[in-house]
């Protein structure tokens, strides 16, 4: 750890260390929530940097009882409450779709992290808390265009076909079948908002590597399909 900075860390907790911690707190925290601020996700911006900055605030708190007021406390104490609590709001931003797909999950995970950070700053652990960020923002922004063509090229794929009519079912199974996908599922529903509309999801495996879009756009070019989204 840099040696420069024990000042910070150490002896009891005024009003420096205080405004420091709380301050790198609101730093990271806003850094960790600005591409989910920037994909207009449910929890962004300012609410990482609230959960970043309660985070170390309860640190900074079990510290300071322990520390300024001679109480025989455990300072963890407080701080492990928070990663507890910190999923009850992860977890209302998971929500699944009309279309059976899961949204929420990596926005509830940067919550969960950004809380993580929040302890570090508390704590004093600076280089850890800086550290983490960094981290944090290369998987959020690096790694997203490795994750896409990853996911662009698997074998396995599910797709959501809304369509009218169980003709234009029977030919959108025929162009799947046509170009050399097995179909592993079919999931057929009526559309809540259109008794007419019926919607099916495919749960596909090709036999080989390649991308999803000329699938998808053959599909959509049929007859009677209204909708074609990839889950």
């Amino acid at each position: 750890m840099l040696e420069c900075l024990n000042f910070l860390r150490t002896g009891e907790i005024g009003w420096l260390t205080t405004v420091v911690r709380l301050v790198l707190a609101v730093i990271c925290g806003g850094f960790i929530g600005l591409e989910r601020e920037r994909k207009r996700r449910p929890a962004g911006f300012r609410t990482h940097i609230l959960i970043c900055l309660g985070a170390a605030m309860t640190t900074l708190t079990s510290q300071y009882i322990a520390l300024n007021l001679g109480a025989n406390t455990d300072m963890a104490r407080l701080g492990a409450q928070v990663i507890a609590g910190v999923g009850f709001i992860g977890a209302g931003t998971i929500i699944v779709t009309k279309r059976r797909q899961v949204k929420g999950l990596t926005t509830a995970a940067g919550l969960w992290t950004a809380a993580i950070v929040g302890l570090c700053c508390g704590a004093g652990f600076f280089e850890g808390a800086v550290l983490t960020t960094l981290v944090i923002l290369m998987v959020e922004f690096a790694f997203v265009k490795l994750e896409y063509s990853v996911f662009n090229s698997s074998k396995a794929f599910n797709l959501y076909v809304e369509y009218t009519g169980a003709q234009n079912l029977s030919a959108v199974v025929d162009t799947i079948k046509n170009n050399g996908v097995y179909i592993k599922d079919i999931e057929i529903t009526k559309s809540q908002g259109d008794a007419a509309v019926s919607c099916a999801v495919f749960s596909l495996k090709m036999s080989k590597k390649q991308p999803h879009q000329m699938l998808i756009t053959l599909i959509l070019n049929l007859e009677g399909v209204l909708t074609v989204e990839e889950l």
